[in-house]
């Protein structure tokens, strides 16, 4: 049976519908970077998603082509994961997307070297008669973090993220959202295909320890 990243580390993709604390470790993405709102049909981030998954489904294939990944097992393609800050430099902005700025990432098994992804933007490129030069290799170190799982709309998150803060201030922590350490939101449900009172999106921010920076 493929590899399946949500059940072997559910403590970082199915937690609870309650604030908790975790440690992210060091993660490789694909990534590509963009701007505006996600829900422009012409906007960066619709093309964004489509480089994703042809870089990524191109990998997870390439065991049957004769290009050989050392290491390589079979594994189900990660959730898409969005890193999200405002135009302006300030904190995610819900009531102007049109001045979103974000990072859309898919998580890349360890086994995949820059190399290997090398090559597969040059093959996704050529079989999907898609330009995905756009795409990095993205490595993410997020550390401490405090997780929630949403239910609902993603107009909906305020009230989630609400809850966070208060959370995240009775521990005695601080918000550490910069221009380095982001909102970050990883989305367990297809919108095309449910409803949006039942799409699930792992909302994380990143903290610190005590009342002040050292």
């Amino acid at each position: 049976m493929p590899f399946d990243f949500k059940k072997e580390y559910k403590e970082y993709y199915m937690p609870k519908n309650k604030p908790q604390i975790v440690e992210i470790p060091t993660m490789n993405y694909i990534a590509v970077r963009g701007k505006g709102d996600p829900n422009d049909e012409k906007g960066d981030y619709k093309r964004a998603i489509e480089v994703l998954y042809a870089v990524a489904y191109t990998l997870k294939m390439s065991y049957k082509t004769d290009y050989k990944i050392e290491g390589f097992f079979e594994y189900v393609v990660p959730p898409l994961e969005g890193f999200w800050w405002s135009e302006n430099g300030g904190a995610f902005d819900y009531a102007d997307k049109s001045q979103l700025r974000w990072i859309s990432v898919i998580r890349l098994p360890d086994f995949v070297t820059e190399n290997d992804f090398q090559w597969a933007i040059e093959t996704a490129s050529k079989k999907k008669k898609l330009d995905c030069s756009a795409a990095e290799f993205l490595t993410i170190n997020e550390g401490l973090c405090v997780q929630i799982m949403h239910n609902g709309s993603y107009d909906d998150e305020p009230a989630t993220v609400a809850l966070m803060d208060r959370f995240i201030a009775e521990n005695g922590c601080q918000n550490d959202i910069s221009s380095e350490r982001l909102h970050h939101e990883i989305y367990l449900s297809d919108p095309r295909k449910t409803l949006p009172e039942k799409w699930k999106t792992v909302i994380r921010h990143p903290i610190r320890k005590g009342d002040a920076k050292s």
